[in-house]
């Protein structure tokens, strides 16, 4: 029997307090059979001595049921910690992960195919490279709200699973960060190859689980890329984390905008500010440097009239964009000085000082 084998077969044990595996959380970081005797090494990090007794206890009656184990030994490292106290009264005491966000703001689009992951993502690096800049490095978060087609790992470069710390009701995911930015998305939670087919409960649940029980740590923005839509997800987000505006994205043609106007017209509805409109795939910029206008012209800046908000940027259609979010390596962080780096580092400056400005209060 391999190893894999093994690992498969230890997939029915649960961390305690969860519905995920011991495996997909990453903590099983060894298993063999050797001579009847199933061996495994696990890694948690846990203040409470009942979890690692409690995970050794399933996994032995796990390996027993398994053919050919006779005996089993199962070694446990514990990495101690203890989650901070929060009294009950204190403001915000259910929603952990959002009292050290300083802005949060969604991406939205109201349509799929108007590449608003991948402003997302780039914005993101572009605001952290920013703040790096002015002594506040690990300041930004992108958490990938798009339930159904998470594709920020693999534009941010990032595989594997999220650490766990805490254990029961007070456990917290630890987000994954690269490129300066703290990042959490089901794309960590769920395999390559399985598909989600969820309801809207299960949706808004996930959403409250990424803003409550992520441990974001002290943010100056935190970005929150959003599924095409104006459902489930963006209801529950509203309800759960208090925006300080969203950033719809489109392309320029009719067919993009006047559907990304509804989905600012949604935002506007629930209370939400509108910090302006990006208009992405704006043209396409040869390698001579000219200008070629593929999805028309002048739909961002309608839309932004629309909705009395204002045109962010437009950002150029160009490969590096695509290769980059391929690779991993957003074209912000491979490319800072090209056409698209200095737009997106233009828009998250316009971003910045937007956040600065007071706003009206919500009624």
């Amino acid at each position: 029997m391999t190893s894999e084998q093994i690992k498969e077969h230890l997939k029915q044990v649960k961390y305690p307090g969860f519905s995920r595996d011991i495996v997909s959380f990453g903590l099983v970081r060894s298993a063999a059979l050797v001579d009847g005797t199933a061996k495994v090494s696990l890694a948690i990090t846990t203040s409470d001595p009942k979890v690692p007794l409690h995970l050794k206890k399933e996994v032995d009656h796990c390996l027993r049921a398994l053919p050919g184990v006779k005996d089993t030994i199962i070694d446990v490292a514990v990495t101690a910690t203890r989650a901070p106290a929060t009294p009950a009264n204190q403001p915000g005491a259910t929603a952990a992960g959002a009292r050290t966000i300083r802005h949060a703001v969604a991406i939205g689009s109201g349509k799929g195919g108007v590449g608003k992951s991948t402003f997302a993502v780039n914005l993101a690096c572009a605001l952290a490279q920013l703040l790096a800049a002015q002594g506040r490095p690990g300041r930004v978060g992108l958490m990938d709200c798009d339930i159904y087609g998470p594709s920020v790992p693999l534009m941010m470069g990032l595989d594997g699973r999220p650490e766990i710390e805490g254990e029961g009701a007070d456990a917290m995911l630890v987000p994954m960060e690269r490129h300066g930015v703290k990042v959490m998305s089901m794309g960590f939670l769920v395999d390559d190859d399985t598909p989600v087919v969820w309801r809207g409960p299960m949706i808004m649940k996930t959403v409250q689980q990424f803003v409550q029980n992520v441990k974001w740590g002290e943010l100056d923005v935190l970005l929150v890329d959003l599924p095409p839509g104006t459902g489930d997800a963006q209801l529950s987000l509203v309800q759960t984390l208090p925006l300080d505006g969203a950033i719809i994205v489109t392309t320029p043609q009719p067919a993009a905008t006047n559907v990304a106007r509804k989905g600012g017209l949604m935002f506007q509805k629930v209370n939400v500010p509108l910090l302006g409109v990006a208009e992405n795939m704006s043209y396409f910029l040869d390698p001579a440097g000219g200008q070629h206008e593929v999805f028309g012209s002048g739909g961002g800046i309608i839309t932004a009239e629309k909705l009395g908000t204002t045109l962010l940027g437009r950002v150029p259609l160009i490969t590096a964009i695509r290769e980059g979010g391929d690779a991993g390596r957003p074209v912000v962080v491979q490319a800072p000085d090209s056409a698209a780096g200095q737009t997106f580092r233009t828009i998250a400056d316009a971003l910045l000082h937007r956040l600065a400005q007071p706003v009206p209060p919500r009624m």
